[in-house]
């Protein structure tokens, strides 16, 4: 059931959490730093809440759209640059235990999801593939009601052909996505270059990812031993443990929706997935995954190699264009061409649609990669300068 926007009014977090054991915490700072921490971790907490309250008012028919999950990821990026910026200023509190731990344990987490947006790269790789066959098939019979003949409908017959193959394949096998030597840093003009290479391993700047490699089970990796933080840890933590916390289920969720929405290797949407409802956060994150997984249970949608809308979009095209093709006579009669026309124009409309959105989410995908790479580098050099 989709939640109003009223109904995530009066939840809040701030000193009901964050003031656990706050006496004890002053011990430790003076009171001036502690207030200063206690606002800065208050702030991120709202921030993160009206990042995804926001993204949770989304129309059903908008949820998992190519649009919807751009703005996904910038929200992430939005969160990322501010958690950041609240362990930068606050490296006395993070060198110390158990901060330094829970640091590690969420750095960790951020590797494995450097493969995760790999992956998701090669899967929109794949449905620029899938765009590229339709585009075949709308310039086979696009405006060619005279020179309409046997090529032309022989020319359009295959590439539907290979479009239904190939977004079967990804259906009965979820992993055959073609694997390109290729990462977020090689040079797009080796694109189709790459695209022509055999099937092997393609690399990431976290590790080589075989073809044995699952999307599901490194998303269940990534939420493993992911729990709130207790009473005691916030108090030996000034408060920042809330925050590794907030930054680590978004990171989870952000990568389980990628891989719920996008054709990847063994895909699936079977990660365990919680948050205490303490966590303001927390009732429109949970709201999404619950919306989500509804769609995934749509009787449409239960096989499909991804939740994006616009992969639906390309299963009704190529539906429309099969039932054109099969249903025209040859030499084309005037209700035939308007029939293709119509048809037609649905088509181009659709690619178009696909043109102004396939790129910016690669490209967004792309600077989510490289904002994790350039956090976790900061972090393990400020950690290198405190250790000398």
């Amino acid at each position: 059931m989709r939640m109003r926007a009223a109904d995530f009014h009066g939840l809040y977090i701030g000193r009901s959490i964050l003031g656990l054991g706050r006496d004890h915490t002053i011990e430790r700072l003076s009171s001036q730093v502690a207030t200063a921490v206690e606002l800065e971790l208050e702030d991120f907490q709202r921030h993160v809440t009206n990042q995804f309250l926001d993204l949770s008012l989304v129309m059903q028919d908008d949820l998992l759209s190519m649009p919807w999950i751009s703005r996904l990821l910038d929200a992430f990026i939005c969160c990322q640059k501010e958690f950041n910026a609240i362990l930068f200023k606050n490296q006395t509190l993070v060198s110390r235990p158990p901060m330094d731990r829970l640091i590690a344990d969420f750095n960790e987490r951020a590797v494995k999801a450097l493969d995760v947006c790999n992956a998701i790269r090669d899967g929109i790789e794949q449905i620029r593939q899938w765009q590229n066959l339709l585009e075949i098939v709308k310039c086979a019979v696009e405006g060619q009601r005279y020179s309409f003949g046997e090529p032309q409908l022989r020319r359009a017959k295959k590439a539907l052909v290979d479009l239904a193959i190939a977004m079967l394949d990804d259906k009965d096998s979820s992993s055959t996505v073609s694997h390109r030597n290729r990462s977020f840093g090689s040079n797009n003009a080796n694109s189709s270059r790459d695209s022509h290479r055999p099937s092997g391993h393609y690399r990431s700047l976290s590790w080589s990812v075989s073809r044995t490699w699952s999307a599901a089970k490194q998303i269940q990796a990534i939420g493993n031993n992911l729990n709130a933080p207790k009473g005691a840890e916030i108090v030996a933590t000034g408060g920042l443990s809330v925050a590794v916390f907030t930054m680590s289920s978004i990171l989870l969720f952000v990568m389980w929706t990628l891989v719920a929405a996008i054709p990847c290797q063994d895909r699936g949407l079977q990660a365990h997935f919680y948050i205490p409802r303490q966590f303001a956060w927390a009732a429109p994150v949970m709201s999404l995954h619950d919306r989500i997984v509804e769609e995934s249970k749509k009787r449409e949608r239960k096989n499909s190699c991804g939740l994006l809308k616009e992969i639906y979009k390309i299963e009704r095209c190529m539906r429309m264009m099969n039932e054109v093709v099969d249903s025209v006579q040859l030499p084309l009669m005037e209700d035939d061409e308007g029939k293709v026309r119509m048809r037609v124009e649905e088509v181009v409309s659709f690619l178009e649609e696909m043109k102004q959105g396939l790129g910016p989410l690669e490209r967004k995908v792309r600077e989510v990669f490289h904002r994790i790479v350039r956090s976790r580098t900061e972090g393990l050099d400020c950690s290198h300068y405190r250790e000398n």
